[in-house]
């Protein structure tokens, strides 16, 4: 499999399907060594089911350890660090990756519990769990998906999981998009398989899934990226990493040269136009809120539109680190505590939002 290529398989077998493909790509020809300690990084940013629509589905990552066992790979793990305000230890066992942990004798690790280590990249100085350190081969597997601060969130930004909490939250300081481009500069990842398969095309936890039962593979998490922003309509451009990562030598963004291989079942990628986020996102004031309360919040604001209520607000809701300190108005999350009116936690969760701005709206305070 060359660089250039995105190969893809259709079906409803995910766990055949996928080693169906690892076999006509060639996965065990790139790998060094038959000793080879090979890591496996699937996104598991909440402890929901992959049918909603936010994490990978465990039959890929089956297919992957079936498909590298029978090529004599024995040293295999699975690593990730759910999202802030939630628990990979929970998303490993809801999401069916305990039991796959077991089925298969792999080692989970659970990069929320992990010790880091610094390293200076791109400009960049970031955290980076230790346990990267301990393997020689790195499988991403993303779910192809929207996300509500930065588009689209696929191979590039997946590696977020390899990284502390703190680090996390440091990124959304920083902006994310520079972070995310030097994350990929310090941590490689040799091989992607893209779990395509009902990815929520607005919002990073899921919740509203497009099935395609799809899953591809690729070599460069640039150009797996730029091909997504062509599937979900958006220019390389709107999502400022990718062409960071570029920049950066991480590979390239260059879809004229892109060579797309369907190897088997029926190709159909006209993915909805529609985005649910852009009807409420100008009620919101955010400043460097971390992913999973800005994802909380939207779903919220969501709910109390179709109820017809968010046309009586009349401020705009502040949310995220930028306002940490800060006085004002209407607030979410711990980051706006000295705002007047604050819904507080950190994250809180969509409930908590919504009943707190129905209260607010409702004048009670």
């Amino acid at each position: 499999m060359n660089r250039n290529e995105i190969w893809r398989s259709y079906g409803t077998d995910y766990t055949e399907m996928t080693k169906r493909l690892l076999r006509q790509a060639g996965l065990a020809e790139m790998i060094p060594s038959g000793a080879s300690r090979i890591a496996i990084k699937p996104n598991l940013v909440t402890p929901s089911p992959a049918s909603f629509g936010g994490t990978t589905h465990p039959e890929v990552v089956a297919g992957i350890i079936e498909y590298l066992q029978e090529h004599g790979y024995r040293d295999i793990v699975i690593a990730e660090g759910s999202w802030v305000g939630d628990r990979t230890a929970e998303a490993f066992e809801y999401c069916g990756y305990r039991e796959l942990a077991d089925k298969y004798h792999v080692r989970l690790i659970d990069t929320q519990k992990e010790g880091s280590f610094t390293v200076e990249c791109g400009g960049e100085k970031i955290r980076i769990c230790e346990c990267v350190r301990s393997w020689d081969y790195l499988i991403n597997v993303p779910v192809l998906k929207g996300h509500c601060q930065t588009h689209i969130t696929c191979a590039l930004k997946n590696l977020k999981g390899l990284i502390p909490n703190a680090e996390k939250r440091s990124f959304h300081t920083r902006g994310l998009h520079r972070p995310i481009a030097c994350l990929n500069r310090c941590i490689r990842q040799d091989f992607i398989v893209i779990d395509h398969i009902c990815g929520d095309l607005d919002f990073e936890e899921g919740g509203n899934p497009v099935v395609r039962n799809c899953v591809c593979a690729a070599a460069d998490p640039v150009l797996a990226d730029a091909f997504v922003c062509s599937l979900l309509r958006y220019d390389v451009s709107d999502v400022p990493y990718i062409q960071m990562a570029e920049e950066l030598g991480v590979g390239s963004a260059d879809l004229s040269s892109l060579r797309l291989i369907t190897c088997e079942g029926e190709s159909y990628e006209d993915l909805p136009a529609e985005r649910r986020l852009l009807d409420v996102s100008y009620a919101v004031d955010e400043s460097d809120s971390c992913s999973a309360c800005y994802g909380t919040l939207i779903p919220a604001l969501e709910r109390l539109k179709a109820e017809g209520l968010l046309d009586s607000l009349h401020e705009t809701i502040s949310i995220g680190q930028g306002h940490r300190g800060k006085t004002g108005t209407l607030g979410v999350g711990n980051c706006t505590s000295k705002f007047s009116f604050c819904i507080k936690g950190c994250p809180p969760d969509e409930e908590e939002i919504y009943q707190g701005l129905r209260k607010y709206l409702s004048g009670v305070r």
